[in-house]
């Protein structure tokens, strides 16, 4: 890494209306290096990252590449200044190959030469190790395959800083360890790489230095070597936050749920889920890992009634009962109306998990509503629950009558899942709980299906961030492209392994036999 910037920003400030999303920024990459900007959501990372890309204008503040002022007011401004960005979303045409993609909207008055361009990506290819076919079609690829179709795209335009938005937020560890290689080639061949991320352990893994951002704010650059997650998170937060989670062993653990050969089918037929099964036990927390849209979802509101089921069945034990009802086929009414406990914090918040335009407290009443009435003959209990929601999981509102939809996604989160805990569940379903949370907030959600495990409660938790599974979860089961691959020991499982089991085709029969 040499000490001479690639791109410096300074006092820069960006507004929208009334909110001010980058407040006084300073930023400077430095040639050969990789800088890690770092912050929660709505830090303003991607904001900052946005007005260097060209999508976004600053309405104060200066940018400069190779120590000269520009004007960046365009993707293509940038793409002169050498400047490239990968975001999470891929922009690709699905019906062409990987060439064909690199090459789309390039305007140097040549003339059009696929060979010529094909044998051009694949010198970049060697150069830095990527792997990749030029001939496969994007359609037929896999979520790393895109990305890197994406990045040598920018590679082939000529970037020499190139800003990577949440690069590993869908891959497996194996990928990350993939990328970070070709990340660290670019790195010896003088590029400027800008990683925005909230991922503190990939951060110290990868980067040379660190910048913090807080409420859209410039906090502070640290050389990495010298800094720690407790550090990192300090500064991302504004205080100390404990990043513990106590997992303790599950005291008499009984099965609670038994789903047998689940299969079903999306609306345009696609099989979403084939053949899954698995046991959830109370005072567990069972974890379920898999890359993004592998089927994660659809279990979950298969088994609480929000899914038509084509074949298997949901065995719930009723513990007051004393007695096994199939969930199958009945609609979440009548689960409820059979008595069983069940919560669920979808992925969805607001399109299925809470009605925007009602205020906190008529939302805790919500689940009690029935055929125009309440179960409860006034106000006072839920506007108490909400109160003690809005307390404990410090919840950012004027009060409970604020409408939900005026809220932070992050706050609307908290509302969310302190209504469904608050239900007492004997199994509680939770799909990505904390996304969208800060890192303090987010430990509070982890201690809260810890309670609930310790008070006998059968906890399933969807997540995408596999140290926090590691550490949380009693066993993880993985699934990948509706079928499970395999269930492990959270205590002695490794990323590595949980890795190779969510691009793994299926669950052989030894795998279901052994683990479960």
């Amino acid at each position: 890494m040499s000490n001479s910037p690639a791109i410096e920003l300074k006092g820069i400030t960006k507004r929208f209306g009334t909110v001010i999303a980058n407040k006084n920024v300073n930023l400077v990459v430095n040639k050969g290096e990789i800088l890690a900007v770092l912050g929660e959501n709505g830090s303003g990372k991607t904001t900052l990252m946005n007005m260097i890309s060209g999508i976004y204008y600053p309405d104060e503040g200066q940018i400069f590449v190779d120590g000269k002022e520009v004007l960046i007011r365009s993707p293509k401004d940038a793409f002169k200044y050498k400047i490239g960005m990968i975001h999470q979303h891929f922009k690709l045409v699905d019906v062409f190959n990987a060439t064909e993609n690199i090459v789309l909207g390039i305007k140097d008055k040549k003339k059009y030469n696929l060979k010529e361009a094909e044998k051009e990506v694949a010198e970049i290819t060697h150069k830095y190790g990527f792997e990749i076919d030029p001939k496969k079609k994007i359609y037929e690829m896999s979520v790393s395959e895109k990305q890197t179709v994406e990045i040598i795209k920018v590679l082939y335009r000529g970037a020499e800083i190139l800003i990577l938005d949440e690069p590993t937020a869908v891959l497996t560890p194996q990928e990350t360890e993939k990328l970070f290689n070709v990340l660290r080639r670019m790195r010896e061949d003088n590029k400027s790489i800008i990683i925005i991320t909230h991922k503190l352990h990939e951060v110290l893994e990868i980067s040379d230095r660190v910048t913090v951002l807080r409420k859209g704010e410039y906090i502070d650059t640290v050389n990495t070597k010298q800094t720690n997650e407790s550090e990192l998170t300090e500064m991302m937060v504004g205080k100390k936050v404990s990043l513990n989670i106590e997992r303790t062993e599950p005291k008499n653990p009984e099965d609670r749920l038994r789903v047998n050969g689940l299969s079903c089918k999306s609306s345009d037929g696609r099989q979403v889920l084939d053949n899954v099964s698995f046991t959830a036990r109370s005072g567990e927390i069972l974890g379920i890992a898999g890359i993004a849209g592998s089927g994660q979802r659809e279990l979950l509101e298969a088994i609480a009634g929000l899914q038509n089921i084509s074949s298997g069945e949901i065995l719930y034990n009723d513990p007051k009962k004393n007695e096994t009802v199939n969930l199958r086929d009945k609609t979440p009414v009548q689960i409820r109306d059979l008595g069983v406990r069940l919560s669920f914090v979808p992925e969805d918040r607001l399109g299925m998990g809470l009605v925007g335009s009602m205020d906190i407290t008529d939302n805790m009443m919500l689940r009690s509503y029935k055929k125009g009435h309440s179960f409860f003959v006034d106000r006072k209990k839920p506007k108490n629950l909400a109160e003690d929601i809005i307390k404990s999981l410090e919840v950012s509102t004027p009060g409970t009558s604020t409408p939900v939809r005026r809220l932070s996604g992050g706050n609307v989160q908290k509302v969310l899942v302190g209504r469904e805990i608050a239900l007492n569940p004997k199994l509680l379903m939770a799909a990505y709980p904390v996304r969208g949370l800060d890192i303090n907030s987010s430990y509070l959600i982890y201690n809260l299906l810890n309670k609930q495990k310790e008070n006998g409660v059968a906890v399933i938790f969807v997540g995408e961030d596999l140290d926090v599974l590691i550490e949380l979860c009693d066993r993880i089961m993985v699934i990948n492209s509706g079928r499970v691959t395999g269930i492990v020991d959270g205590r002695t499982a490794v990323k590595e392994e949980i890795g190779l089991l969510m691009t793994k085709n299926h669950e052989t029969e030894d795998d279901a036999n052994g683990k479960e």
